[in-house]
């Protein structure tokens, strides 16, 4: 590649196919020229309202074009960009603004109403009047070193303050140059835009498309969320390089395999990488019986955020998926070092599991405004201080045969649940404001399946509301205060949190407390009631739900299952279980957005009716889609460690 930053590389694809289309959306497409247009002429605006090189400028637009747009422009003005995710409640917004402090906001018309009136001042993406496609501008771009910040994103923080990591351009760049060995992407690949700009694995779906001449495909954001609509878009764009979480992927498997028996459901498809949490080789076995392991390849690659995406690479074979043991994450990418040591600081010997710490050119420069943390996260090597390390928390053995790593875990608190990084201080902060909550404590729990969920257990004050109550005031503080992937699906109260003999909140207790189950137990606000009676499909809809959703009692019949805790696996659950106990093939379409016991029994009725019952679909034909719905989001937000 030409150049040294990311603007520069994807003004070299300009200038040697300007006709070539580089992003297709819902609301159309643009050619490089095109893009390259826009951008320039939003970096020149920006130019006008003061931003210089070194900025950070905040991005706030949904996805689609005005958002790449957006991404490219801010570059090419010789600043940084800030993703601020226009879903993200508005005290979220406000405390990103504050810790990053933008310049100015490059913001969408549909998106700046998310932004707070008293913040920083806002640029347009698209100028008024402005013309697709009007030819660049002869100025040439503020002089920018590959030294420079591309990007700042946030992680989830463990006192409750998200940490801001700062991204160079070098960082970026070289993490297509140092992997180009395993994948020769090129123009001719078209990538998908499944996950957020607030997540990182954004990084490698944009610029991998940008920096190779090829096409990048914007997945809407209702559309990641319901798995029968991205198939039919991955299938009709010709989609050559998938990325996923394996929680995501699971439900896209589901589609696949309900696409019906012979022929290809993804014949473009060449490259399916997995990463953002800990994967399982052995839930890739329906994938690998119907599609091999060679086309698509399959990838399983390890990174964090403070490493620019990726660390590790490995190629996943049948093998993989017929054998057991840890997650393989194999060797590090050339440029790389992966250091495993125990908690002197020693290195392990192969065999001995280790913490992760990573040396290269991949590490970033530490965290926005927090020098005490840089310094802890972000040190040198015991023993070589002239390596600067990365200090991840996670855990892994190299194997002595072949030098593999393999991914075992982290070692605090943090965890994954849906390809998020989590830390669970930041929720349990929120939930202490609460004067009702004495303490909390949140982890993560196995709803079946490898549905991975959140759980709050919670330490009520005297005096404070009943159950029911202090669970919907506490479902309503997160919904307010946090992002859809960090709020708690179960609410379980306890008079006092078990603790370990060095007086830690015991965490091992507290999953037995949820795995058992009781009346102590809640779902996030929403009211639940006695298995309805009568004749229909009704109560045996609710009867499934409150199973899947593990709680003591279905929600009302008109309760939104999202809000009741349900998440995107979770309804594919359901809709399999009652497709299997009905006889009938619902997607999720048919519910045209109203997640609810009573909605679903209704659709349960009109199959049935309308003759779409055991002679149309098989029990147990798979059901992959469900009705898109705001309040659940797809696995698209800022991630570390697979």
């Amino acid at each position: 590649m030409k150049g040294s930053c990311l603007h520069e590389i994807f003004a070299e694809r300009v200038r040697e196919a300007p006709d070539r289309v580089a992003v297709t959306a819902p609301e159309g497409r643009l050619t490089y020229a095109e893009l390259d247009a826009r951008a320039r002429d939003l970096a020149g605006r920006l130019a006008g309202a003061g931003v210089a090189p070194g900025d950070l400028v905040g991005l706030c637009a949904p996805r689609g074009l005005e958002q790449v747009t957006g991404v490219l422009g801010i570059l090419l003005a010789g600043a940084a960009y800030v993703p601020l995710d226009p879903d993200y409640p508005a005290s979220r917004l406000s405390s990103l603004l504050e810790d990053t402090r933008p310049t100015v906001v490059a913001a969408s018309d549909r998106a700046a109403a998310a932004l707070p009136a008293d913040g920083p001042r806002r640029v347009p993406i698209t100028a008024p009047g402005g013309a697709p496609g009007a030819p660049a501008p002869e100025a040439r771009p503020p002089a920018v070193r590959d030294s420079d910040l591309a990007y700042v994103i946030h992680t989830s923080g463990s006192t409750g303050r998200p940490k801001g990591v700062l991204v160079e351009h070098r960082q970026v760049v070289r993490l297509f140059t140092s992997s180009r060995r395993w994948f020769s992407f090129g123009p001719d690949d078209v990538w998908a835009l499944f996950h957020s700009m607030s997540f990182d694995f954004s990084v490698w779906e944009l610029w991998g498309a940008l920096l190779h001449g090829g096409r990048l495909v914007i997945v809407p954001s209702g559309l990641a969320r319901t798995s029968d609509g991205l198939l039919r878009l991955l299938r009709d764009e010709g989609v050559t390089v998938l990325n996923q979480t394996p929680s995501a992927f699971r439900q896209l498997d589901a589609a696949v395999a309900g696409s019906g028996p012979g022929g290809d459901a993804l014949p473009a498809l060449r490259l399916l990488v997995f990463g953002g949490e800990r994967l399982d080789p052995r839930t890739l076995d329906a994938w690998t019986a119907r599609h091999g392991d060679d086309r698509p390849r399959l990838v399983n690659m390890y990174g964090i955020t403070e490493t620019c995406v990726h660390v590790t690479y490995r190629r996943l074979t049948r093998a993989d998926v017929e054998g057991s043991g840890p997650s393989p994450i194999g060797e590090p990418l050339p440029d790389l070092r992966v250091h495993l040591l125990d908690a002197d600081g020693a290195e392990v010997p192969d065999g001995t599991p280790g913490e992760i710490w990573v040396s290269g050119d991949g590490v970033t420069r530490g965290y926005l405004g927090r020098p005490e943390l840089t310094a802890e996260r972000f040190t040198a090597l015991p023993g070589a201080p002239e390596l600067r390390c990365y200090r991840t928390g996670d855990r892994a053995v190299r194997e002595a045969a072949t030098g593999e790593l393999r991914y075992l875990g982290r070692l605090d608190d943090q965890i994954k649940v849906r390809g998020f990084r989590i830390e669970p201080g930041e929720i349990e902060a929120c939930l202490r404001e609460h004067p009702g909550v004495t303490d909390a404590v949140v982890l993560d729990y196995d709803a079946g399946g490898g549905d991975l969920r959140l759980a709050a257990c919670v330490t009520p004050a005297p005096g404070s509301a009943g159950p029911g109550d202090l669970a919907g005031e506490l479902s309503a503080l997160a919904a307010a205060r946090l992002p859809a992937h960090l709020r708690p699906a179960r609410y379980r109260l306890v008079p006092s949190l078990p603790l370990t003999a060095q007086g830690k909140a015991d965490r091992s207790a507290l999953r037995a407390l949820l795995v058992a189950g009781d009346s102590g137990d809640t779902g996030p606000g929403v009211a639940a009631g006695a298995l309805p009676d009568g004749s229909g499909p009704l109560p045996e809809v609710a009867k499934i739900v409150a199973e899947i959703l593990a709680h003591p009692a279905p929600p009302g019949p008109h309760a939104d299952l999202f809000q009741a805790g349900a998440t995107s696996l979770a309804f594919v659950r359901v809709l399999a279980r009652v497709n299997e106990h009905f006889g009938v093939r619902l997607t999720g379409a048919e519910l045209d957005g109203e997640a609810t016991i009573a909605r679903l029994a209704d659709c349960v009725t009109d199959s049935r009716s309308a003759g779409g019952g055991a002679d149309a679909a098989p029990p147990g034909g798979p059901a992959s889609a469900r009705a898109p719905h705001p309040a659940e989001p797809a696995a698209t937000h800022p991630r570390g460690t697979a």
